[in-house]
């Protein structure tokens, strides 16, 4: 009886994991904090398992309560938005090009964005730098 209950003990059965989900409605553009999320005793596809994964992260979309956190809902906070004049930074081997533009999204760090250059009035994408900059590089062809 002694040997069943050992083994019974270090089996551990099914893993059962926690989920995220939201503890009250995230607009877009809210920055989650612990008050925004619940850890649930459940495993939900597809949602978030850890609070390190939401606190801090940006909503990208609408989550209402009760319902879960998805990874791919969150990102980072935004540095540049809409319509904001920022720094483009174009560089190619010596070649540093810097040129002033206008946001025409909305982004964080790392994310791609669309700029209009004010001197040419073309539309480019870049990528949003730590310092709200964006970095342009040369089209592959």
């Amino acid at each position: 009886m002694k040997q069943i209950l050992i083994v019974l003990l270090l089996y551990p059965g099914a893993a059962q994991a926690d989920s995220l989900i939201a503890a009250r409605n995230i607009r877009p553009e809210t920055i989650l904090t612990s008050a925004d999320i619940a850890l649930v005793p459940d495993t939900i596809a597809g949602a978030a398992d850890h609070p390190d994964l939401a606190i801090g992260m940006e909503a990208r979309v609408a989550i209402y309560a009760g319902r879960p956190i998805r990874p791919e809902d969150l990102g980072p906070p935004a540095l540049v938005n809409r319509n904001q004049i920022v720094t483009l930074h174009f560089t190619a081997g010596a070649l540093s090009i810097q040129a002033e533009g206008r946001m025409l999204d909305r982004g964080g760090y790392g994310d791609v964005v669309r700029v209009m250059n004010l001197a040419s009035r073309t539309t480019i994408t870049g990528i949003v730098d730590a310092d709200g900059s964006i970095r342009v590089s040369a089209p592959q062809g």
